[in-house]
């Protein structure tokens, strides 16, 4: 029987960045934990926001481990890694691979992974099956899934048999058909009173957390007025208990960003750039040098 423990010891691989391999962790590290993510919301309040990003890669894990709460394997990913249109056709083997490669990468973040479209929405038993198998393949702490109200009882299926829950409220990618495109959810008094109850009945279901994207901010502000469990905001507020952008966004990998997006860097142009220096030495036949080959010894 492991002990408490080993249960909080990173017992994952890191990258050595010296030769690119992974190498077992050098000492125990302790990671944040579920419980620890619900309880920063106390008495309805938030003194430090979560810091939350999405993550798909080992080495992507490594660098904002230090950084961050709660890395999520989004499933962006379909998007930022596979250059698919959506995220529909995401499946359960490529959020499983992933996450696994994030938990790898990872020592001290809470790691949620999405739970892909069509893989939890027709039961809860299989939405059960899902997310059992994402957790024991990836090592990660928990789900996420989108919906509110239509999702709840599958929410508290999950969290009664032990699987943590993360829901998702407001803009919901995966319903992008019915909604009728990426436009703001909450211009209409119906829906402003639909997503606050959808993030109650969430909570009720046992969620730890909420993610609310793409409102208006009122809507927000007053979500995470209500709601005792810290939610997580994206296209939303800055009065949220926390944030999440995907990383390839934040860093200006890509040239058009949604609106609620702040570029803080251009690393698309930075590697442009690199690029352009390595191609015009090899072209000089400048690379490889002396410093780069092996010479015979003297």
């Amino acid at each position: 029987m492991r002990t408490l423990d080993a249960a909080l010891m990173s017992t994952t691989f890191q990258l050595d960045t010296s030769t690119s391999r992974a190498t077992p962790t050098p000492k125990p590290r302790k990671r944040l934990t579920v419980p620890r993510i619900r309880d920063h919301k106390k008495d309805g309040e938030t003194k430090e926001p979560l810091v939350m990003l999405t993550a798909y890669t080992a080495r992507q894990a490594q660098l904002l481990d230090a950084h961050c709460d709660m890395l999520l394997v989004g499933d962006s990913l379909g998007q930022v890694i596979y250059g698919l249109d959506s995220t529909l056709p995401v499946t359960v083997e490529m959020m499983i691979n992933h996450g696994a490669a994030v938990v790898r990468g990872s020592y001290h973040s809470v790691v949620v992974v999405d739970m892909p479209f069509g893989s939890y929405e027709a039961s809860k038993e299989q939405a059960f099956n899902t997310a059992s198998r994402i957790m024991a393949e990836t090592g990660a702490a928990a789900v996420k899934l989108e919906g509110g109200e239509a999702m709840a009882e599958t929410v508290a299926f999950l969290t009664k048999r032990g699987i943590p829950v993360m829901g998702h409220v407001g803009l919901t990618p995966q319903a992008v058909n019915v909604l009728g495109g990426y436009a703001a959810r909450g211009r209409t008094q119906a829906e402003h009173e639909k997503i606050i109850a959808d993030g109650q009945k969430l909570e009720q279901a046992g969620a730890f957390s909420v993610v609310v994207e793409g409102v208006v901010e009122p809507i927000a502000v007053a979500l995470t007025k209500t709601l005792e469990v810290p939610v997580i905001g994206i296209g939303a507020s800055a009065q949220c208990d926390g944030q999440v952008l995907v990383t390839e966004d934040m860093l200006g990998m890509f040239e058009r960003v949604p609106r609620f997006v702040k570029r803080y860097n251009d690393i698309a142009g930075m590697i442009d750039e690199t690029v352009a220096s390595y191609a015009e030495e090899v072209r000089a036949r400048s690379f490889p040098s002396e410093d780069q080959t092996y010479q015979p010894k003297k």
